[in-house]
């Protein structure tokens, strides 16, 4: 598989499944990835109790949490390639290399955000593959419920892996190679050797995992605890909209967004499953309340379960090694985004630098880690509206976005016309967005290029247009060394 097999199960007992100490865990439902592990579980008896077995769901969430996934860092990485900041420090570990976009397949957040994600996937394979074989240990229901989870948590490592290792959907219609589609639990090293798939035939995996869990999850969960930090019905219908925008499939945006967007006009909410909304006052989402109903998917954090690694407070605001971009690309200083604006309530001004505060607790690090936001859903709408859709449909989806944190903001008339409106969506999901992982996405979906940025450090980064060898992560050096059929 990637370096876990060879590197993890090559020095472990061949009965001992990979990731098994994240999924062996025993949890309560009111603190979901608040876990403690059984003690020596193995394989043979991992899914003989439905305790055993609500601990390996919750421990898939929970390998969610690793350093360079949600804990924080893949927002970090998904910002750092755009213009919205400026490199501070000399720090490579805490995404140096990526800010310069000088990446090589033997930079270390190549190999290891790949490895973790491949160990995410293993994860819900395992998990997956053993309901399938249960039989009268939890309710059929339940069993599709766990099913559904785990496929959800899949499709959203695939995603992850193919819009940072693979080539733009867009660019050919998904043709390029991609990565390997690894959809069986791996327990040694046998199959370690495989080709990469299409792009095309992994969003093809990832809309039939998200399809699957529509079907099957709950529409709801007993607490606004679990509706933000579970998968329910509603998350992957959310989900899947960001999905098919990336692919370029603005009609299935449309279709995937109406069923939890079914209003014409604001307010606009979900009216079934998990009741959407926006949250009336945006600094509420990352200060005191992480489980409103605008937050449709997060990572939760407590004083006993902090992220690992650095978190996004400490790198971008207590101890910065990045400040934000105040030159004229950066989007503090678009005239568009207005002094009256709440969302300018998360920069910090400090000797003619700005940091970003959306992330604000150090110690401990409790900050929630924020997925899926239901105001995703209405700008990826908006933008599918805009185009090929309902012009005047996108424009109300984009001002109720604006009109949340900027009630008197009035956009201009030729900022809303058909040569433009998209390109004021994107601006508005950058002020929306910032902190939160989407530039690079937004950027590579749209075949733009990543553009230079200044910087306050030794470091310097380049531009990187589309045809470049480093528009996408390389293939990492690890899965070179293990897999003899990557690069064929």
């Amino acid at each position: 598989m990637n370096i876990s097999i060879k590197k993890i199960i090559g020095r472990r007992t061949a009965g001992f499944i990979l990731g098994i100490a994240a999924l062996s865990l025993s949890l309560s439902c009111d603190d979901l990835l608040n876990t403690t592990s059984e003690t020596s579980i193995s394989s043979a008896t991992i899914f003989e109790t439905p305790a055993r077995i609500e601990g390996l769901v919750n421990g898939a969430y929970k390998s969610l949490k690793a350093s360079n996934l949600y804990s924080g860092r893949i927002l970090l990485f998904g910002d750092l390639r755009g213009e919205e900041f400026v490199c501070r420090t000399e720090n490579s570990l805490g995404g140096g290399y990526i800010w310069q976009q000088n990446l090589s397949n033997l930079t270390g957040e190549v190999n290891e955000l790949w490895a973790q994600l491949y160990r995410v996937i293993n994860n819900t394979n395992v998990l997956i593959d053993g309901l399938e074989k249960l039989e009268g240990v939890i309710s059929d229901e339940l069993k599709k419920n766990y099913t559904g989870e785990a496929r959800f948590i899949r499709a959203l490592a695939y995603f992850n892996l193919v819009v940072t290792y693979g080539r733009p959907y867009v660019e050919n219609n998904g043709e390029s190679k991609a990565v390997p589609l690894r959809l069986q639990p791996e327990t040694s090293s046998a199959n370690n050797d495989m080709a990469r798939s299409t792009v095309r035939a992994i969003y093809e995996q990832i809309i039939s995992d998200l399809d699957f869990a529509e079907n099957n999850l709950p529409e709801r969960y007993a607490t606004d605890l679990l509706n933000t930090t579970r998968a329910h019905r509603n998350t992957a219908i959310a989900l899947k909209t960001r999905v098919y925008l990336s692919k370029g499939e603005f009609a299935k945006v449309r279709e995937e967004a109406k069923k939890i967007v079914p209003q014409n006009q604001a307010p606009f909410e979900a009216t079934s499953g998990v009741e959407h909304a926006l949250q009336e006052d945006i600094t509420v989402l990352f200060s005191s309340n992480y489980t409103t109903k605008e937050s449709v998917f997060s990572m939760p954090m407590t004083a006993s379960d902090p992220p690992s690694g650095s978190a996004l407070a400490s790198v971008f605001n207590s101890a910065p090694d990045y400040s934000l971009n105040s030159n004229a690309i950066g989007i503090i200083s678009h005239a568009e985004w207005t002094n009256s604006d709440a969302r300018r309530k998360f920069i910090r001004e400090n000797a003619g630098s700005y940091f970003l505060t959306k992330y604000t607790k150090v110690s401990p690090a409790i900050d929630y880690i924020p997925v899926i936001r239901y105001v995703e859903v209405l700008l990826n709408y908006a933008e599918a509206e805009a185009r090929g859709g309902d012009i005047s449909k996108a424009i109300e989806l984009l001002q109720t976005v604006r009109r949340r944190s900027d009630a008197a903001y009035t956009f201009p008339q030729t900022a809303l016309t058909a040569g433009e409106i998209v390109n004021t969506i994107r601006i508005e999901r950058r002020i929306e967005f910032l902190g939160e992982g989407f530039r690079a996405i937004d950027i590579l979906r749209d075949l733009l290029t990543f553009p230079d940025k200044p910087s306050l450090s030794s470091y310097t980064s380049r531009e990187v247009s589309p045809d470049d060898d480093g528009y996408i992560f390389p293939l990492p050096n690890t899965e070179i060394l293990t897999n003899k059929l990557l690069l064929e």
